[in-house]
């Protein structure tokens, strides 16, 4: 997919009632916007791929709320799926909207899930389904891959999270990759390729083997010391309750030591993963 100036570009996420995932995904699409505007201008790309940006600008912000509309640069834009006033269809619609004023004829719609259980499979399309019928053929609305298909990469950015922690200590431990799950069927084969390939065991958070049932295991086994990643996005109120069972079976006897990473998060990195999805 070719970058045009007349594309406009919707982060759609899950949503929720605890209002850091939403500060994290605006924050994202400031990021994904910044890289937007540099992939538009080759010379300035070529400069970027031999530095590094630990920054976000000031003057740019990828939703344009409260900084005025500046059609040289890319609109980003966020929706939510569940836990939003309006339906995504309605969220799309507004969106477009606002992206057609600019002259924008295109909407990439980027979904920000892991796992293609049936919120991608099947409500996204739905929702996006009745915003084109709504639509008609005026705007084009176009569905790029979920964000858990760039395996490769997010596998890497798991990786480092690892070597961060085993930096602070080397100590050997076994590692358990912990995912919300999805009980569709095959919904679950990327994370057990990433457990693989980062020699780790996967917990899930809806199904089964549980985190608990994985200590369990990992205990009769004879380790004290376990690592665990959790696998999502964004800090919030499942990553929350992970914290919380950690320090649970930290208290349990025989005594266990954990080493527990924090999720994702909004980063430059994770933004160039995204940024790789628009060009498919």
């Amino acid at each position: 997919m070719t970058l045009h100036l007349s594309t406009a570009y919707l982060l759609v996420s899950h949503g929720s009632r605890d209002p850091r995932p939403e500060v994290a995904v605006k924050k994202l699409a400031r990021l994904l916007a910044d890289r937007l505007a540099v992939a538009r201008q080759p010379t300035a790309l070529s400069a970027q791929r031999h530095s590094h940006w630990n920054r976000i600008p000031g003057g740019s912000l990828g939703d344009r709320e409260g900084k005025g509309e500046d059609s040289a640069s890319p609109l980003v834009g966020t929706a939510q799926l569940e836990l939003h006033p309006l339906p995504l269809h309605q969220q799309i619609l507004e969106f477009s909207d606002r992206a057609a004023s600019l002259g924008c004829e295109r909407i990439c719609i980027l979904p920000l899930f892991l796992l293609p259980g049936v919120h991608v499979m099947e409500d996204i399309p739905e929702e996006v389904q009745t915003a084109r019928q709504l639509l008609g053929e005026s705007r084009i609305l176009d569905v790029r891959p979920h964000l858990g298909r760039e395996t490769l990469g997010l596998t890497r950015l798991v990786a480092s999270q690892i070597q961060g922690l085993q930096a602070k200590d080397p100590r050997d431990r076994p590692w358990i990759l912990v995912s919300h799950g999805s009980r569709r069927e095959g919904a679950n084969t990327t994370v057990e390729e990433m457990a693989q390939r980062l020699d780790a065991v996967t917990a899930y958070w809806s199904r089964s083997p549980s985190l608990e049932e994985r200590v369990e295991q990992l205990r009769a086994a004879g380790d004290r010391q376990i690592g665990i990643v959790p696998y999502f996005l964004f800090t919030g109120g499942i990553t929350d309750a992970i914290g919380e069972s950690v320090r649970q079976l930290s208290q349990q006897q025989p005594p266990l030591e954990f080493q527990l990473a924090e999720p994702l998060g909004p980063s430059d990195e994770l933004a160039d993963l995204i940024l790789h999805l628009t060009q498919k």
